[in-house]
């Protein structure tokens, strides 16, 4: 389980992150990330929301799991980031490393463009 300064917990911060934020998509997961003005140099955040869509239960806690453990492998990469992954339907189909190498390519792009957002002043 991530620390507790290391989670979107309320949904004003998911609601931010996800309409102000960068997105950036693979074929079963959608990242969100974006730069928090009030303490740019704090830990970075991470939520997840995974729907019905993805199955019962017992898969979206699955894919939460997985999904938790991939955030904590990138919570000293940057600083200062909200990030919100959405679990698509076809998440709960598919293996360990295939879910770790899109959230991976996609955290790989979406950080970028929210760094970019941030110094346009979006």
């Amino acid at each position: 389980m991530l620390p507790k300064n290391q989670r979107l917990r309320l949904s004003q911060d998911f609601t931010a992150t996800v309409r102000s934020g960068a997105r950036t998509g693979r074929r079963n997961v959608v990242l969100y990330a974006r730069v928090r003005s009030e303490e740019p140099q704090g830990n970075n955040r991470f939520g997840f929301i995974v729907s019905k869509a993805v199955g019962n239960a017992v898969q979206r806690n699955l894919v939460r799991r997985r999904m938790r453990a991939l955030a904590a492998q990138f919570t000293a990469d940057a600083t200062g980031l909200d990030v919100v992954l959405r679990a698509l339907p076809g998440s709960a189909d598919i293996d360990w490393d295939e879910l770790s190498q899109q959230v991976r390519s996609g955290l790989g792009s979406v950080v970028p463009k929210a760094g970019a957002k941030r110094e346009k002043g979006f």
